[in-house]
């Protein structure tokens, strides 16, 4: 069974927030979440608000438990509210549905895992994610 590795997460990371700082954005922070949600790997960069941990890993828990990424759950908030916030009661509050969450397929075209970006506009995150994502060989749906 593929899974996503320690290895992968940690690049995902470096990079998605190395493309944060070449691209001038605000100070990010990054998480990456395996298919059962589970946190495999966080880092913030300096400056980064201590409270991002928290958005990061809603972004990236809700793109995994909903199957969806974070541009699609935003449509999906704006289409069906009443809906989205039922949902975000089932998980405790825990899901940020706005891009910046980002799932992560594996070779089979599986979802192995998600990445939550933070700390810049949403479709900046979502950027910052995709551009670690790809550097881990990997592919993301945002």
């Amino acid at each position: 069974m593929e899974e996503i590795t320690l290895e992968q997460a940690r690049t995902i990371i470096r990079t998605a927030l190395e493309a944060g700082r070449e691209g001038g954005l605000r100070p990010l922070a990054a998480v990456v979440v395996d298919a059962g949600g589970h946190v495999q790997a966080f880092e913030r960069q300096d400056s980064a608000p201590p409270g991002r941990f928290d958005v990061a890993r809603g972004k990236a828990h809700g793109a995994v438990m909903l199957g969806l990424g974070g541009f699609a759950q935003r449509d999906r908030a704006e289409a069906q509210p009443y809906f989205m916030g039922a949902l975000n009661g089932v998980y405790g509050g825990g899901l940020v549905p706005v891009p910046g969450g980002v799932l992560v397929r594996g070779l089979s075209g599986r979802v192995i895992g998600a990445v939550g970006v933070t700390g810049d506009t949403s479709e900046n995150d979502a950027e910052a994610a995709l551009a670690g994502i790809k550097a881990a060989g990997l592919s993301g749906e945002a």
